[in-house]
């Protein structure tokens, strides 16, 4: 017998979807990948999301999340997906290189933010370097911190942050922006905002935490090292969804299309969270979307029960 619903995911996207699904008494089987958690697992502190007034580790966000979606019933699988195959029924999932089928399927694979590509960035995540402005802004007031990228994100993220931060100085590789007019010009209007052109982050410099970082001017060459408490990553995401490329209708940047809010052009396939949302990026929207999820598949499983009873 197939599995009423498989959920892929185990970030707040699809542990919302399994705790739903799981206390509708469908035992949802989650392919929670073998390393799980999403963005929050990169997170320190979030102080956003609702029901932590003192806020709370991101990674204790996801463990109290499985907890509680095992609670119910819900059976993680550390293992990654390999593929889909949703053009039969039951629809088919591949991960850890077992194959298991599913009357419905809850899509929710993340997005991973761009990085440098630089050894010393990783070190420091958590530590002085974010890839949320919205999330981690908060906790650099009247500190000084680099934005990194030209796009309308790091214009946004630039902007917001100087509602704390003493200083913002996006660093950009070439000698304009990519954003739009709008957000070009809010950003350059902002007195607290400085620009260093046709430069690259070398190295994120620092012990415990971000004490600065080296430059590099790529038209002279010349390289230079600048203080700063704080590098916000802004240089665009990456859809986890290269093992559903052609499987699902993914737009040009990778991002799953959705027909209908969760829905996607077929039956029994819903996505949540940054899979397919190029915009929000919390983990309470991630959340939400998981339960829209969940509450679609319940109608659609119940639909699909009323049909066979009828044949």
């Amino acid at each position: 017998m197939p599995e009423k619903v498989i959920v892929v995911g185990a970030g707040p996207a699809g542990l919302s979807a399994a705790i739903y699904t799981a206390r509708e008494g469908f035992m949802p089987l989650v392919i929670a990948g073998t390393k799980g958690g999403g963005q929050l697992e990169l997170t320190t502190v979030v102080e956003n999301f609702p029901g932590f007034p003192e806020g709370i580790e991101g990674p204790e966000i996801v463990k109290l999340m499985r907890k509680q979606a095992e609670k119910f019933g819900a059976r993680l699988l550390n293992e990654d997906l390999d593929s889909v195959d949703f053009s039969s029924r039951p629809l088919r999932v591949t991960a850890g290189g077992n194959a298991y089928e599913a009357d419905s399927v809850i899509i929710a694979t993340g997005a991973n933010a761009k990085m440098l590509g630089i050894d010393s960035e990783s070190e420091f995540v958590g530590k002085g370097v974010s890839t949320c402005g919205t999330c981690d802004g908060p906790f650099f007031k009247e500190k000084d911190v680099i934005v990194v990228g030209g796009g309308d994100t790091a214009m946004e993220d630039a902007i917001f942050i100087t509602k704390f931060a003493r200083s913002v100085t996006v660093v950009h590789r070439r000698d304009s922006l990519k954003a739009s007019k709008i957000m070009q010009e809010r950003a350059f209007s902002n007195t607290r905002i400085k620009f260093v052109w046709d430069t690259a982050i070398e190295e994120i410099l620092g012990k415990e935490r971000v004490s600065g970082v080296r430059l590099k001017n790529l038209k002279t060459g010349a390289v230079s090292d600048m203080p700063i408490d704080g590098v916000f990553m802004a240089i665009g995401y990456t859809p986890n969804t290269h093992m559903l490329r052609g499987a699902l209708r993914l737009d040009e940047q990778g991002y799953i299309v959705t027909s209908e809010e969760v829905k996607t052009e077929i039956e029994g396939v819903f996505i949540a969270g940054d899979v397919a949302d190029r915009f929000y990026r919390q983990a309470i929207t991630a959340s939400a979307s998981g339960v829209k999820c969940a509450l679609r598949a319940r109608e659609y499983l119940a639909s699909l029960e009323y049909s066979q009873k009828k044949k």
